[in-house]
């Protein structure tokens, strides 16, 4: 590793929790030259995974992260969006100006999809998003999710406690069906019975007060809220010269196609030799462990190799939960098409395992079923080891 003080600035362009945990690596690190946030919202950086869960049900108004960019001498640029970004002349170029760098850390996360249409469409991204839909989820109101999706699942669990009337458009022949397959999705189904979910049900748009389905039928709507993905935020290294392809290409040590630049969180499309090809993981998890690494790999030397250098590999098994209909969703892994599930159910506490066809342990979901997530993972890990 070379010597921290060598390198002058290092910019990390995002405000959420790679970019928070990976300012606060660098400091931990020994690093103490100029230190730059640049995020786009007004606010310093927070949790995401509260939005849909406490801020939507009303029991939390702020998720702020413990981040003190004074203690950690951090310069932060809030309220200001990068808008290129050239590395000829190692600057970045924002809505309030350019920033120079010696180090780059790209960290701007992802956007949600949405459908075509004039209507009003409600996200779920940041955390004004949730408290300006909080505020709409009223007795009575009638909500439209689009996509019986894992956000879509949260934001049905605090719509119906707010007393809304609540419809969910999902294109699959069950819930979660994209992320889990239509076999083990249906067997969410139930949980949705307060709910008017309409399976196999495509949008074509969202109209002014309503939403349009395939077959041309309108549903009235008084909120509208879209539930169907996201896609890396990356409009802004348009024409960088940086290899860009469902998100920033990244090696497993988290190096992007450009020297001194890492890019980390949902905007990385990382080389995986755990899974032998190129993941992007879009998970509170991910994030966070990969700050450290991209800390460590930003200070190093860069004239020798990752082996000579021993840079640390970003690899780790994903994992994620979710909190929906008064239950506890966990999953870790991930599985193919081609791999079997074993389901089996005990009073009510559902577990499904995937297999490869090998008999390799592949991913493993749980309901209320929080005990067994750390064995479960280890197996995993062990399973789908490079050397495995």
């Amino acid at each position: 590793m070379t010597d921290p003080s060598a390198i002058r600035r290092i910019v990390v362009v995002g405000g959420g929790l790679a970019a928070a945990r990976t300012c606060t690596a660098l400091r931990r690190k020994g690093y103490s030259g100029d230190l730059v946030l640049i995020g786009s919202e007004p606010h310093p950086p927070y949790d995401r995974p509260p939005l849909s869960k406490d801020v939507l049900a009303g029991t939390r108004d702020s998720t702020e992260l413990p981040f003190d960019p004074q203690a950690l001498s951090v310069r932060m640029r809030t309220t200001t969006t990068a808008t290129g970004l050239d590395l000829a002349t190692r600057t970045v170029t924002t809505t309030a100006g350019t920033e120079p760098f010696d180090r780059l850390v790209v960290a701007t996360g992802a956007d949600p999809v949405r459908l075509p249409g004039d209507g009003e469409q409600c996200a779920l991204r940041t955390v004004d998003d949730a408290v300006a839909l909080r505020r709409r989820l009223v007795p009575g109101a009638r909500v439209v999710l689009v996509g019986a999706s894992w956000i879509g699942a949260e934001v049905a669990t605090a719509a119906l406690g707010a007393g809304c009337t609540v419809t969910c458009l999902e294109a699959g022949a069950a819930p979660l069906s994209a992320a889990l397959g239509t076999d083990v999705g249906a067997l969410f189904t139930p949980w949705w019975r307060d709910v008017d979910l309409r399976l196999g049900t495509p949008v074509a748009s969202v109209d002014r007060g309503g939403v349009r389905v395939a077959d041309g039928t309108v549903l009235p709507a008084d909120v509208v809220v879209t539930g169907i993905g996201v896609r890396p935020s990356t409009g802004w290294l348009d024409g960088s010269g940086l290899v860009i392809d469902g998100g920033v290409h990244v090696d497993e040590h988290l190096r992007a196609s450009a020297p001194g630049v890492v890019a980390v969180g949902d905007v990385a499309a990382r080389w995986s030799p755990r899974f032998g090809g190129r993941v992007r993981v879009e998970h509170w998890d991910e994030a966070g462990a990969a700050a450290p690494v991209a800390a460590q790999v930003l200070l190093a030397d860069g004239t020798e190799d990752a082996e000579t250098a021993g840079l640390p590999v970003h690899d780790p098994v994903p994992y994620f939960w979710s909190d929906q209909f008064g239950h506890k969703v966990q999953y870790v892994g991930r599985h193919t098409a081609t791999d079997q599930a074993y389901v089996d159910d005990e009073a009510g506490k559902l577990r499904v395992r995937w297999y490869s066809s090998d008999g390799r342990l592949t991913a493993w979901l749980g309901v209320d079923r929080m005990r067994e997530l750390v064995p479960a993972r280890k197996e995993i890990a062990a399973a789908l080891s490079p050397a495995a």
